[in-house]
């Protein structure tokens, strides 16, 4: 039997992919359902940015009647859709706090709480297959002055739609690039001939950057190049911290400190002794825009 940690797209299709090959499994997920990513902490226009041709889960493709790029909506009824289909049964609202491998047993011990009885679950398999993404905690950027700031402070996760803010004066910080429609199709068309990794890149050299942030004094936002603009909400685009590498013990070859991958691709998802990472290793299985 394996465990697999996470219940987002790629722990589904790691499920369906067991489950096509009779080998037993178990999810555990802490959150209290499926894909809460997409369901809880995505915005409602998101759509996926690669064509439905090459984002559909293994075994099981998108109905013919959905669009090119599949909105979030019609997203989460496929993904709900595969959930049926393959019987896939979560343990949610477990919280890995620990796994290591044991050599005397060759086996995986993992430790899981669960978040409703507070009692600590012990689990002992054979494999241990981490689907925990590179969504895993969003993360704020400790910013100079930003608590004198007096409007709301949100991170993206909480954001679904600009009708609560469109009175407001609204500052997205992060690595904001300025990308036109022209710049932007033609990154998705090299997407389907170059790695995706290699268009982000080639997109992102040719849009323009905003200056990034030198300080915060109330309501008023200094930006490197001395302009100063007054804001009345801040949302953080600032994306996620990952942190499978503070329960992950005992294969110290697979990530480094700060979640990555310490081998290159192609060897990046495999530990040596026996962990593979279905997509917390910055090779998502699925990807937003």
């Amino acid at each position: 039997m394996a465990i697999i940690v996470g219940a987002g797209p790629s722990g589904l299709a790691t499920a369906a992919s067991l489950s096509f090959h009779s080998i037993p499994y178990i999810i555990l997920e802490r959150e209290d359902c499926s894909a809460s990513v997409w369901k809880k902490y995505s915005y409602d226009r998101l759509h996926l940015h690669l064509d439905k041709q090459i984002s559909a889960l293994p075994h099981l493709q998108f109905p013919d009647s959905y669009p090119k790029f599949v909105s979030r909506k019609e997203f989460i009824s496929y993904l709900d859709d595969y959930f049926s289909h393959f019987k896939i049964n979560p343990s949610y609202r477990r919280c890995v706090e620990l796994a290591e491998f044991d050599e005397a047993t060759e086996k995986w011990i993992v430790k899981a709480r669960n978040l409703d009885s507070n009692q600590v679950e012990e689990f002992i398999e054979r494999f241990l297959i981490v689907a925990t993404g590179e969504t895993c905690d969003p993360y704020t950027a400790d910013m100079q002055g930003l608590k004198s700031f007096p409007g709301d402070v949100l991170h993206s996760t909480q954001y679904r739609n600009g009708k609560a803010l469109e009175t407001r004066k609204l500052w997205l910080s992060g690595r904001i690039h300025i990308v036109s429609k022209e710049i932007l199709e033609l990154g998705v068309k090299l997407s389907g001939y170059i790695p995706v990794n290699v268009a982000d890149w080639l997109v992102g050299m040719v849009s323009q950057v905003l200056p990034t942030i030198s300080n915060i004094r109330g309501s008023e936002v200094e930006f490197e190049n001395s302009e100063t603009h007054a804001f009345d909400t801040i949302v953080f685009c600032t994306g996620f911290k990952r942190s499978t590498h503070l329960w992950l013990k005992g294969d110290d070859c697979l990530l480094n400190e700060d979640g990555i991958a310490k081998q290159s691709f192609p060897n990046h998802w495999k530990g040596e002794i026996g962990c593979p990472e279905e997509d917390c290793l910055g090779q998502t299985l699925m990807r937003k825009t």
